[in-house]
């Protein structure tokens, strides 16, 4: 892990926030598929250091967004990889329902629908390591939960086949 990193990636997002919120935007909107809406980011990384995520190799990140997410999971995997959907994010360009997340021993997903609406039954046929969940909703119903606990309020929790 790598504290300094850290910073110039939170002041950089940070700095981007500020510009969208200078322009009227907020750091949330519709997309596609589903909705957008910004992780915290020193929320993200308090629980990746308590999850000790660098014990982990492959990690995805399912719906990247911004893609904060993934920047901040490589400090701590050797590999790390978001999928997007949506055209502005700089990752794999794709509906992720058409990716396969069977190469990943970890992945992240700040859900934006209900997973009983495909992605669950895809995770349990898939998914191979472990799922961090962030966030109170829309938690999966088959899924073994391994771990949770809250980060500023923020429910995280680490899920398995």
């Amino acid at each position: 892990m790598n504290d300094s990193t850290f910073q110039n990636i939170k002041e950089e997002y940070d700095d981007f926030y500020r510009s969208l919120l200078k322009d009227g935007k907020l750091p949330m909107r519709s997309t596609s598929k589903g909705f957008w809406n910004a992780s915290i980011t020193g929320e993200v990384y308090e629980s990746f250091k308590k999850l000790k995520l660098n014990k982990f190799k492959n990690f995805l990140d399912i719906g990247s967004g911004d893609g904060k997410v993934v920047l901040i999971a490589s400090l701590f995997c050797k590999n790390a990889e978001g999928i997007e959907i949506d055209k502005n994010a700089v990752f794999h360009n794709k509906d992720f329902f058409g990716h396969d997340f069977s190469k990943y021993d970890v992945l992240f997903l700040a859900p934006d629908a209900p997973l009983e609406r495909g992605l669950e039954n895809k995770l349990l046929k898939e998914m191979k390591g472990k799922l961090i969940h962030y966030g109170h909703h829309f938690q999966p119903r088959f899924l073994k939960k391994e771990n949770s606990f809250l980060v500023n309020g923020n429910l995280v929790s680490l899920y398995s086949n």
